[in-house]
């Protein structure tokens, strides 16, 4: 099942429900994707089953509403400083050759390995471990909070301080906590985890700053388990062109880590798991344009589609304005 939001022209939401290749139907009474999933969490009951129970109604036409810009992200919340955005790096088979090009050439010599080749390898070594057994951590990120999230459509605001604004695709896990505590896994989605990746190659230690970034997920969230072998393609589109465009893969099979892995290491602080909370973290990727020497301009668009994950996820890059920023003193 593949689920959306719409904004209604008078201001309510719709939220849209189908299986791939089917019609979009509006679910009845559902205020929001959020509400639908705390009522899923708080009951013991799946997504399936509570939209099952308020059943759906009319068609709802998806690429109308993609193009009319009225696509939301696929669950927000209320607050959107109880958004989470959060990410692993250095997960996938491939993702380190592209991290280390950045910093220096790879090397069979472990005292002359960088960090992220060694980080990489510990997650070779020790990143899917065996029921009942804790793997090892990854590299993990903060990109912000549900204000630096874009919707599907929307823009992909870099700052004037960014030396760069390039794409990556990756699959996203989305989770709500229960009241109790407990962390639930809604599905996943197509996200572009997009960063600064000249900051980044400056120093491997400016990938904090690198980070703090817009990201973009959806358009839709495919609910319940990811593939094990997720085949999607990325690419760039200038003045309406191709610009860039390469396959990219993900799903465990194509992974150094589990995901099971990586959300144990993301929701064993507590931190993490506060009741009503949304997180929406990102697991990686080894294909990015600037690998490839492309740097993205504004007005460029990134599109990123995954099978089996419903539309495609669009985003214009945009060069943000310069902002002054001064500190008072109380």
């Amino acid at each position: 099942m593949l689920m959306s939001q719409i904004r209604n022209e008078d201001g309510p939401i719709t939220v849209a429900v189908r299986e791939e290749g089917e019609p979009a139907r509006a679910v009845r009474g559902a205020l929001s994707v959020y509400d639908l999933a705390m009522e899923a969490a708080n009951s013991g009951r799946t997504l399936g089953d509570v939209v099952t129970a308020r059943g759906v109604a009319g068609v709802v036409d998806l690429q109308a509403a993609y193009a009319e810009g009225r696509f939301l992200p696929p669950i927000t919340h209320p607050d959107p400083a109880h958004l989470h955005l959060t990410g692993t790096g250095l997960t996938h088979l491939g993702s380190a050759a592209t991290r280390d090009a950045m910093h220096t050439s790879a090397t069979t010599d472990e005292a002359a390995m960088t960090d992220s080749m060694k980080m990489f390898r510990m997650g070779l070594e020790g990143g899917k471990p065996k029921p009942g057994e804790t793997g090892v951590q990854p590299e993990w990120f903060y990109k912000g909070n549900g204000l630096q999230l874009a919707s599907p459509s929307g823009d992909l605001v870099s700052p004037a301080f960014a030396a760069d604004g390039g794409e990556e695709p990756e699959i996203a896990g989305i989770y709500i906590i229960a009241d109790n505590g407990q962390p639930f896994r809604l599905g996943f989605a197509v996200a572009n985890e997009f960063s600064d990746h000249v900051t980044e190659r400056v120093n491997y230690l400016f990938l904090a700053h690198s980070k703090l970034r817009p990201a973009s997920f959806g358009p839709e969230i495919r609910i319940g388990n990811a593939p094990r072998d997720i085949r999607g393609t990325s690419r760039i589109l200038r003045n309406g062109a191709v610009l860039w465009e390469k396959p990219f893969l993900s799903g465990e099979a194509n992974m150094s880590h589990s995901f099971a892995n990586l959300e144990y290491h993301h929701f064993k602080y507590s931190l993490f798991r506060a009741p009503g909370d949304v997180h929406v973290h990102m697991f990686g990727t080894a294909t990015l344009s600037f690998g490839d020497g492309v740097r993205a301009e504004a007005g460029d668009v990134f599109e990123m589609e995954a099978a089996g994950f419903g539309l495609p996820l669009r985003n214009r890059l945009v060069a943000g304005a310069e902002v002054v920023v001064r500190v008072g003193v109380l």
